[in-house]
Parts: C-alpha cells; sequence; structure tokens
C-alpha cells in the first residue's frame, strides 16, 4: 500500500506522515525533496510555482509510488497535491491510499508560524488556499479535520484504512 497525505503547507503532512510510517514500519518520503533547486528556490523567496513547474516534480513522485508498488514497498508520502489533476496524477493504483489534512487558514497559519528550517515561505500561505482544490465524493479520499494531536490524527488514519501497526 502506498498513503499520500496532502494538505497545504503546515497542516502537518510531514509530522503525521513520519509518525504513522514509524508506527506502521513503512519507508516515509518527504515531496519536498523532489523539488528540482529552482522551485525550492522560487519557494525560499515566496513566488508560488506555476502548475509548468510542478508537473516534473509530479512525475518524479509518479516514478516513486509505482517503484514502490511494483516492489511491494509499502510506504506513506508527504505531498501538496492540491489540486484534484494532480491526485489523479499520483493515484496509480487502487493500492494507492489519499488522506487529506483539512484546516481552515487561522489553524493552519498558526501552526506554520512554529515551523522552523524549512524553505516554504509563509506568505504563500495564501497561495496554497487558493490553489487547493478540495476532493470531492467521487475521488475516494479519507479526510482527517486538524486541530487534534498528531497521534489523535494518526490513530484516525489508522482507524479509517484499517492499518494494524508493526508489533
Amino acid at each position: 500500500m502506498f498513503i499520500i497525505i496532502f494538505g497545504v503547507s503546515g497542516a502537518g503532512k510531514t509530522t503525521v506522515g513520519k509518525l504513522l510510517a514509524r508506527e506502521l514500519d513503512w519507508h516515509f518520503y518527504e515531496a519536498d525533496d523532489f523539488h528540482s533547486p529552482a522551485n525550492v528556490e522560487k519557494m525560499r523567496r515566496g513566488v508560488p510555482l506555476t502548475d509548468d513547474d510542478r508537473w516534473p516534480w509530479l512525475d518524479s513522485l509518479r516514478a516513486l509510488i509505482r517503484r514502490c508498488l511494483n516492489t511491494g514497498e509499502n510506504a506513506v508520502l508527504a505531498c501538496s497535491a492540491l489540486k484534484r489533476a494532480f491526485r489523479q496524477h499520483l493515484r496509480v493504483s487502487p493500492k494507492v491510499k489519499l488522506i487529506f489534512l483539512r484546516g481552515d487558514y487561522e489553524l493552519i497559519a498558526g501552526q506554520l508560524r512554529g515551523r522552523r528550517d524549512h524553505f516554504m515561505n509563509p506568505a504563500l500561505l495564501r497561495s496554497q488556499f487558493a490553489d487547493l482544490e478540495e476532493p470531492q465524493p467521487d475521488e475516494e479520499i479519507t479526510t482527517i479535520e486538524l486541530g487534534r494531536s498528531p497521534r489523535d490524527l494518526v490513530n484516525e488514519i489508522r482507524t479509517k484504512l484499517h492499518l494494524a501497526s508493526k508489533d
């Protein structure tokens, strides 16, 4: 199985994804690690990425997902996947499960203010919300409401996806 934890910057994708992967003894991947240096520099300067900037990045992630599924590697990926077309591009198999971390602007802005050592300029949060296409029922995506501890969020994900721990 391959789980994509998605949402806007500051939603907690990496924190929740790492915790989930650790509990399941699965691999964890950070989608930001797959951005080109040019994309990272744009975001560092506070310049929103265009869809043209994102497609090569999404192609790299799609290749990662296919490789993991082909080799039987269970994994969790933290990825923004803000648009429906992006999520469709990444869902290469029914074994890909998408988890949307949903929260309002004020909640996520507060979480983002507490972050350190990340290249994402907090000023880009408004552009992230502008780009976000909330999942529709036909996408079969699990939505998790923020505002609780990462542990509680992970427990809800595990319950909804029927995932046992590594123990």
